[in-house]
């Protein structure tokens, strides 16, 4: 028998489609098994990737892993692996730069299994009056009702930081000749970051986006996350306190919000040996009838842009994805250099001991003035200057 193996993360958005796909590909194959373990999702942030490849077939990854895979060659590129039309019919398929993200040095090198973005998640219990929609609106809210967090765990005080960047405009990271934060925004983004850094966010800092969220659906002190991945299972009717997602804010009404996508894809990886079963196996889960039935189903973020519109999918999660549509679509690709991993994180770092010590913003541009990328002739982007 062959025995393909795969790695997922152990939230049941990462596992739970995945393993009822597996269990129908075993019933049809039976000279072939495939079988999906999971790791905790900060695995992935701290385990080299080209350790997990060397050990499964199949590994899911989230874009920023991309240019680490390609410098480590352990993954194989699915122009390679499929035909040119299903490629094809995935880009027209898939929601907002979802598919974009796992394309570097011209090829293609995931499929886009799972989408997500930075959105605004509201707890509607504690909400008072309307939900903000602009920057402004919402520290005025905050000043006011108070209620308002960030999250800024882990990585998730960068991700915030360039999410506020994009909504100022700046909104793609890592091109040649371009500093990583531009100074203007970050100005702009840090002083917006220092308004909203007030007592709940202190309380919550340790917190990571699926925490937070738990958090929220139990009680009524946090009434406003405005930038968090977002969850679909947070707002299924069987939480204790369903929450609302909204769109992230925006600068002015007529401004695109800002985010920086999340989200996961299937990676192929050197190791695995492709068989014809397999293939039709991840390309049915790309097909529509897959997204919009067994992924929506099952704790799954479909990545189809035909599930996003859908009112059947829309419907039982308080329209959840047609909420955040337009984040999505608006959504930035984070730079996704060799290296970038560790540069998020020590920057994330940096960013809260900031917040926390009340550094002003000049102190803090300064401290970042030297972060620059350099893309070089291949389309891989290398290294900072600090």
């Amino acid at each position: 028998m062959t025995r393909h193996t795969a790695l997922t993360w152990d939230h049941p958005r990462g596992y739970d489609a995945l393993a009822r796909a597996a269990a129908r590909f075993n019933a049809a194959h039976p000279g072939e098994s495939l079988v999906w373990e999971t790791q905790p999702l900060e695995g992935f942030e701290s385990h080299p990737i080209a350790d997990l490849c060397s050990r499964y077939d199949l590994v899911v990854l989230d874009h920023p892993h991309i240019g680490e895979a390609i410098e480590a060659a352990c993954l194989q590129p699915l122009d390679a692996v499929f035909p040119p039309w299903f490629l094809d019919q995935v880009a027209r398929r898939t929601v907002g730069p979802c598919l974009a993200s796992y394309r570097m040095a011209g090829r293609t090198w995931a499929l886009p299994l799972d989408a997500a973005t930075q959105v605004m998640a509201v707890q509607p219990e504690a909400l008072t009056g309307s939900v903000p929609t602009t920057w402004a609106d919402l520290i005025a809210y905050a000043d006011r009702h108070g209620g308002v967090a960030l999250c800024l765990a882990g990585p998730h005080a960068l991700l915030t930081f360039l999410s506020i960047v994009a909504s100022l405009g700046h909104r793609r990271f890592g091109e040649a000749g371009r500093r990583f934060i531009p100074a203007e925004e970050g100005r702009r983004a840090y002083e917006i970051l220092r308004r909203l850094f007030t007592a709940p966010s202190r309380a919550v800092m340790e917190m990571n986006p699926i925490h937070m969220l738990e958090h929220m659906t139990e009680g009524r002190d946090i009434a406003i996350c405005p930038l968090i991945y977002q969850y679909v299972t947070y707002c299924e009717p069987d939480q204790a306190r369903p929450l609302d997602f909204h769109d992230a804010p925006r600068v002015a009404p007529s401004h695109r919000p800002g985010s920086i996508l999340g989200g996961t894809g299937i990676a192929v990886t050197k190791r695995c040996r492709m068989s014809p079963a397999l293939a039709d196996h991840l390309q049915w889960l790309m097909s529509e009838d897959a997204q919009t039935g067994l992924v929506a189903e099952t704790n799954g973020q479909p990545s189809a842009v035909s599930a996003w519109r859908s009112a059947a999918v829309n419907e039982g999660v308080r329209n959840f994805y047609r909420n955040t549509l337009q984040t999505m679509d608006a959504a930035s690709i984070r730079p996704r250099f060799n290296g970038y991993i560790a540069v998020q994180a020590a920057l994330s770092a940096h960013i809260r001991d900031c917040l926390a010590t009340g550094r002003s913003t000049d102190d803090f541009m300064a401290s970042i003035a030297d972060y620059l990328v350099a893309e070089d002739e291949d389309g891989l982007v290398r290294g900072h200057a600090a």
